[in-house]
């Protein structure tokens, strides 16, 4: 029954992203742009982002919510993790992550996570006030995230992931849905090489409403102003494909070092080409850096091949400690990713690991 529960599963991801990569991922170049919801792509965990989100196919913990999904079926008992991202520093703009998991069988964990961007208090503008001078307003982006996954066997675990989408100002708002699904493969005498498939972001089109979208005006001829309403467009969500492959080398004294590559197919930007290392010293210290190639990358920001603020590097670290010997762990995060104009992203994490 496992066996055939396993090939049922494999094999309608495979359909899936089989289908979803010919035809969603076709001229990926000509689309950039067009979709909506790019808070999706953004990385809000200190952890995996010190790497440039290259180990997706050994993550594990809450952060697998948002890389691949597969990963939260290593849960011991419970995880909680929280993160707070000081994104584009200079620039106003911070992400509070929160996120739990607790296993609720021999084989299946659940999980849940909130997402928060907040962007501060921008001024109210319109064509008579362009100056503003009228008040302020605050943007809101919220994703929340309902996780389940279950280990197959040793060596194959999958899951899927419900997003829950809100976008928002005072007047006018915009809510959508997608869904994750991700399969991790272990494999090796020590469980040392990984890979692992992830399909993010599969969803119908988001569209807004609101009052923001009518106004009151007097055509000539006319008593009394009316209210006209302009439609929205639909857009779509930015689908990503990710293949993922990572190797440990296991040394003594419970020491390693991982190197992990990660291929993102990207609907509406530019694939891209991640390699990260990490290292961990004893299972307490933990290095990790990686570098996230796209085409155009290495150029000025000014130039027009250059679609990215990001520059690719990425760094982080992790402290963890035992409070007792029945695996109780706390850990702290810190990741930092390179950016042009900016101060760079900086995350800051703390882990509660059961």
């Amino acid at each position: 029954m496992k066996k055939l529960f396993r090939t049922i599963v494999i094999a309608s991801l495979t359909i899936i992203i089989g289908f979803t990569s010919t035809e969603a991922f076709a001229g990926n170049k000509d689309r950039a742009g067009q979709a909506g919801a790019n808070e999706l792509l953004v990385n809000p965990w200190a952890a995996s982002s010190g790497w440039g989100n290259a180990g997706m196919a050994s993550i594990k913990g809450v952060e697998a919510m948002w890389s691949n999904v597969a990963g939260i079926s290593f849960v011991n008992s419970m995880d909680l993790n929280f993160s707070y991202t000081n994104w584009l520093a200079g620039s106003g703009t911070s992400v509070v992550s929160f996120g739990f998991l607790t296993r609720v069988s021999e084989s299946v964990v659940a999980g849940l996570s909130v997402m928060s961007m907040n962007f501060g208090e921008i001024q109210r503008t319109t064509t008579e006030n362009p100056d503003g001078g009228i008040g302020t307003y605050k943007p809101s982006l919220m994703n929340i995230n309902i996780a389940v996954a279950k280990s197959f066997s040793n060596s194959i675990h999958g899951g899927f992931v419900l997003k829950i989408i809100s976008e928002s100002i005072a007047d006018m708002n915009g809510t959508g849905v997608a869904i994750d699904a991700g399969i991790q493969y272990v494999t090796g005498i020590t469980d040392n090489i990984h890979f692992g498939i992830a399909l993010k972001n599969i969803g119908p089109t988001m569209k807004y409403s609101g009052d923001g979208l009518s106004y009151s005006v007097l055509f000539d001829g006319m008593a009394s102003n009316i209210t006209v309403v302009q439609r929205a467009d639909e857009f779509e969500l930015p689908t990503q494909l990710n293949i993922a492959a990572a190797y440990d080398f296991n040394f003594e004294n419970a020491s390693r070092l991982t190197l992990a590559f990660n291929f993102n197919s990207n609907a509406f930007s530019k694939d891209q080409f991640i390699g990260g290392i990490e290292g961990s010293f004893r299972d307490i210290l933990m290095l990790r850096a990686g570098y996230t190639f796209e085409s155009g990358v290495t150029k000025s920001i000014e130039d027009s091949d250059c679609t990215n603020v990001n520059r690719g590097f990425s760094c982080g670290a992790s402290v963890q400690a035992p409070l007792n010997k029945k695996g109780l762990k706390v850990c702290i995060d810190y990741s930092y990713r390179d950016t042009a104009h900016w101060k760079g992203t900086h995350s800051v994490g703390a882990r509660i690991l059961f």
